[in-house]
């Protein structure tokens, strides 16, 4: 009989998944590799991560694409920032999703991959660069990186994790 009730019990196993950690519709991401906290808005409309940029410039180095910036940020320093690229992002915008709409407009976007700590939790998340300078928020957390972070977001709360303690 206790093998049969410990036969069970790893059986539910796969079924008690943890719960996801609720945070708000804003919070603190501490970026190491630019030593930052930005203010980040949890965008489940979203499907990948966002970060405020400009004078973006594609090259290659040793046979890889890279890519340079800078923060379009409120108190962007000026620094260029320079990082292999991952892949190249196709982005449609929400208004192309309209049915009279002969051809979509697609943007390209170079993707990275950036350390990233929400609360107490680092991750790598990929992110694309884009100048979000006329947002509120200079980084955006889509679904994909969510995921990474075993989020769920309440969009009645704001900045529940605090600063990045990672």
């Amino acid at each position: 009989m206790k093998s049969v009730l410990a036969l069970l019990t790893l059986l539910a196993l796969p079924v008690m998944a943890a719960e996801p950690t609720v945070y708000g519709r804003y919070e603190y991401i501490g970026v190491s590799e630019i030593g930052k906290v930005l203010t980040a808005k949890m965008d489940t409309g979203a499907l990948t991560a966002s970060l405020s940029a400009k004078d973006i410039e594609q090259f290659t180095r040793d046979g890889q694409d890279w890519v340079r910036f800078r923060l379009a940020t409120k108190d962007g320093d000026g620094k260029v920032y320079e990082h292999q690229v991952a892949r190249i992002s196709k982005i449609k915008s929400r208004a192309d999703e309209d049915e009279e709409s002969v051809s979509p407009n697609v943007a390209k976007r170079p993707v990275i991959e950036l350390d990233m700590c929400l609360g107490g939790i680092q991750r790598t998340i990929e992110v694309n660069l884009a100048d979000r300078s006329n947002f509120n928020y200079p980084l955006l957390i889509g679904a994909r990186a969510l995921r990474e972070f075993g989020a769920a977001v309440n969009p009645a709360r704001r900045f529940t994790a605090g600063k990045p303690n990672c």
